[in-house]
C-alpha cells in the first residue's frame, strides 16, 4: 500500500488532540454527504419531472407534424400526401383544422384554441391517461362532441355530467355581408357538447378537442386543414422517415417537424433549469469542500512533531504533502459515496411509495416522479472529486510550510 495512503487513513481514524478537528472534519464530510445526495435527488426529479412532461406533451404533440409555410391552410389531397398513407410504418395520419374562436358557456364566455381532429388522433392509447373527468369521446350518438383542457373548463365553468346545456362556439362567418344590419349575422354559431376535461401543461389546457367534421362546419372550410399529424409504429427511425417525408411532399410550401422541433422552447427549458439548479447546489458543495482545508490545516498544527519525525527518517516533502492530500480526497469521497447511496435510498422509496405529493386538484401524478441516470451518479462524483483535489492540493501545500516553520522553530 501506498505509505502517504496509509498514514492519512491512520490520521483520519485516529483520535486527535485537538477535538476541534473531529468536529470540523466530521461537518465537511457531512456537507458533502448531504450536497451530493441533495445533487442525486434534485437531478433524478428533474429526470422524472423531464420524463413525465415530454410523455404528457406526446400525447397531443405528433412525431411529425406537416404545417403550411405560407398562410394558416392547404390542400392534402395532392399525390405527395396521398403517397404517406402507403408507408408501412405508419400508425395514423390525422388531418388537423385549427382555429380560435369565442365560447359561451351558461353566462361565462371565453376565447380558446378549437382543435379538430380527424378520426385518427383517437388511435393514440395514452389520450384517457390525461382525462381527469368523463372520457376522450368525439361523438355521441352520432352528435359531435368537445374535450375542453382544464383551462377552459376553468374559465367557464363547465360540467360534463350537465346534458342540458351545451356549449357556444362563435367564430366569424365567412359569408357575412358588409351591409348586414344584424350583428349576429357575422358570425356562425354552433352548438357542441362536453364529453370530458383534460390536462396537460398550459400550452394545451386553453385547447378546445372537437371532431374535425364540426370544424369544417363552423368555419366552411371542406377540404383545407391546418396541418397533418403523423405517428408512427413504435421502433421506427423518425429522423429517417422525416427525411422521407420531405422528399415526397417538398419543403418550399411546407414545413416537417419532428416532436423537438415543435416544442423546442420546452426542451431547452427543462435542461436549462436542471442545470441551473446542478449549478448553485455545486456552489454549495464548494463551500462544504472546502471547510476540508480548515480541519487538514488544524492536523498539520496537531502533527508538526509526527511531519518533523517522518523528514528526518528521509521522507520527501511529496510524500508528506500526500498524507495530507490523500486525506482530505477520503474524507470527501467518503461523503460523497454515503451522500449518492442515501440519495439513491430516498428516490427508490419516492418511486415505490411517493410519500413527498405535489399537491393541486388537477395533476395527473399526485407524487413527485423520480427517474435515475448512471450519467448523474458520474457527474456528481466527478464534480466532487474535481473540487476536493482543488481543496486537499491546497492542504498538502500548508502541510510542507509546516514542516518548514517548525524547522524554524528548532
Amino acid at each position: 500500500m501506498n505509505t502517504s495512503i496509509y498514514i492519512a487513513k491512520r490520521y483520519l481514524f485516529s483520535v486527535k488532540k485537538m477535538h476541534a478537528i473531529n468536529i470540523i472534519s466530521g461537518i465537511s464530510m457531512l456537507g458533502v454527504f448531504i450536497g451530493s445526495a441533495a445533487l442525486i435527488l434534485i437531478l433524478s426529479v428533474f429526470n422524472g419531472l423531464e420524463t413525465v412532461i415530454l410523455s404528457l406533451y406526446d400525447n397531443f404533440t405528433a412525431e411529425l407534424k406537416i404545417e403550411p409555410k405560407l398562410g394558416k391552410t392547404f390542400d392534402d389531397n395532392s399525390a405527395g400526401f396521398k403517397s404517406l398513407h402507403n408507408n408501412p410504418k405508419l400508425l395514423s395520419y390525422t388531418e388537423v383544422l385549427q382555429e380560435r374562436a369565442l365560447l359561451r358557456y351558461n353566462d361565462r364566455q371565453v376565447i380558446a384554441t378549437m382543435k379538430g381532429v380527424s378520426n385518427a388522433f383517437l388511435k393514440n392509447p395514452r389520450l384517457d391517461s390525461t382525462i381527469i373527468k368523463g372520457s376522450f369521446s368525439l361523438d355521441f350518438h352520432g352528435q359531435p362532441t368537445a374535450v375542453i383542457g382544464a383551462t377552459i373548463q376553468g374559465s367557464l365553468g363547465v360540467n360534463v355530467s350537465d346534458i342540458l346545456s351545451p356549449i357556444q362556439v362563435y367564430s366569424p362567418s365567412r359569408k357575412a355581408s358588409v351591409n348586414s344590419i344584424n350583428p349576429a349575422d357575422e358570425f356562425t354559431v354552433r352548438y357542441v357538447y362536453p364529453a370530458g376535461i383534460f390536462t396537460v401543461q398550459q400550452d394545451f389546457d386553453d385547447m378546445v378537442i372537437v371532431p374535425l367534421s364540426f370544424m369544417r362546419n363552423l368555419l366552411d372550410q371542406p377540404t383545407q386543414v391546418s396541418a397533418v399529424e403523423l405517428n408512427f409504429k413504435p421502433g421506427t427511425d423518425i429522423n429517417a422517415v422525416q427525411k422521407d417525408v420531405k422528399d415526397k411532399i417538398g419543403t418550399d410550401n411546407y414545413t416537417i417537424k419532428n416532436r423537438y422541433e415543435q416544442n423546442t422552447l420546452l426542451y431547452k427549458l427543462l435542461h436549462s433549469e436542471k442545470w441551473a439548479v446542478f449549478l448553485i447546489l455545486s456552489f454549495v458543495l464548494v463551500i462544504a469542500i472546502f471547510n476540508i482545508i480548515g480541519s487538514l490545516t488544524m492536523l498539520v498544527i496537531d502533527k508538526k512533531k509526527d511531519i518533523a519525525i517522518l523528514n528526518s527518517l528521509g521522507a520527501k516533502p511529496q510524500l508528506i504533502q500526500g498524507i495530507f492530500f490523500y486525506e482530505g480526497m477520503m474524507i470527501s469521497l467518503a461523503g460523497c459515496m454515503g451522500g449518492m447511496l442515501a440519495g439513491l435510498i430516498f428516490g427508490l422509496l419516492q418511486q415505490k411509495y411517493g410519500f413527498i405529493s405535489m399537491g393541486g386538484g388537477l395533476t395527473v401524478i399526485n407524487a413527485y416522479p423520480v427517474a435515475f441516470k448512471i450519467t448523474d451518479f458520474i457527474l456528481v462524483f466527478l464534480t466532487v472529486s474535481g473540487i476536493a483535489v482543488i481543496a486537499s492540493g491546497i492542504s498538502a501545500r500548508l502541510s510542507v510550510k509546516g514542516l518548514n516553520e517548525f524547522k524554524q522553530d528548532l
